[in-house]
């Protein structure tokens, strides 16, 4: 019988182009997160658990936590549209890839740096916010781990 890695929590991917995290729970279980296309919200989705830890399917991703982060507010950034500070980063960052195509050119490392600072800081940004709401997946924290 072939025994199996244990999971490491938090851990971290991409499901079928949606990020999702799997947290450990107080009692020593999991809780699987899914980033909401609506609302760029946590949605709890533990019937995801086994597909995603087995790798049934052949969309599922293992994401670091760094690029974790990234994907996240990319998502968000392509699926949402708002007003406030959050967006207008979203909009920065859209402007600076919007540049680089339209001069058929690949980002310099300064932009893909630009691009991940900003990321980060609306990432944390938005966590507080929806932390602020009770979204009980919200975790600012994330992405100063």
């Amino acid at each position: 019988m072939t025994e199996m890695p244990s999971l490491v929590l938090p851990s971290f991917y991409l499901y079928y182009q949606s990020p999702v995290k799997i947290v450990e729970t107080p009692d020593g279980g999991a809780r699987v997160w899914r980033v909401g296309i609506d609302t760029g919200g946590w949605q709890e989705k533990n019937d995801l658990f086994v597909e995603i830890t087995l790798g049934v399917g052949g969309e599922i991703f293992g994401r670091t936590r760094e690029d974790f982060v990234q994907e996240v507010e990319a998502f968000r950034a392509h699926y949402l549209r708002g007003e406030g500070p959050v967006f207008a980063l979203y909009e920065t960052v859209r402007s600076i890839e919007d540049q680089a195509d339209a001069e058929g050119r690949h980002l310099t490392p300064k932009e893909q740096a630009l691009i991940r600072g900003i990321r980060q800081r609306t990432f944390v940004m938005f966590e507080e916010q929806l932390r602020a709401a009770g979204d009980p997946g919200a975790d600012p924290e994330l992405a100063a781990s």
